[in-house]
């Protein structure tokens, strides 16, 4: 079973977790998605198990950016396009 969450804005856009080709809803450009990686409670988890587990690998969730959300921006005028939750 896959677990991943795509978040769809009102745009209609699917994204995933790397830059999209795709038309910005707001300043309607032809872009190329900028992709930002967020740390979001799974890495919180993720890290706080590491934590009770090894005592010392809990910074590594931090680290990977397939532990964190990626969020999507428009290049041109920044506006927020969706996000990709692994």
């Amino acid at each position: 079973m896959d677990n991943r969450t795509v978040v769809v804005q009102q745009s209609g856009v699917s994204v995933g977790p790397q830059s999209t080709r795709l038309t910005c809803p707001s300043c309607h450009a032809v872009i190329n998605s900028r992709v930002e990686h967020e740390a979001s409670t799974k890495t919180h988890i993720i890290a706080l198990v590491l934590c009770l587990l090894t005592g010392c690998l809990c910074c590594i969730p931090y680290c990977v950016d397939s532990c964190k959300n990626a969020n999507h921006y428009c290049p041109n005028c920044q506006s927020f396009l969706g996000s990709y939750n692994n």
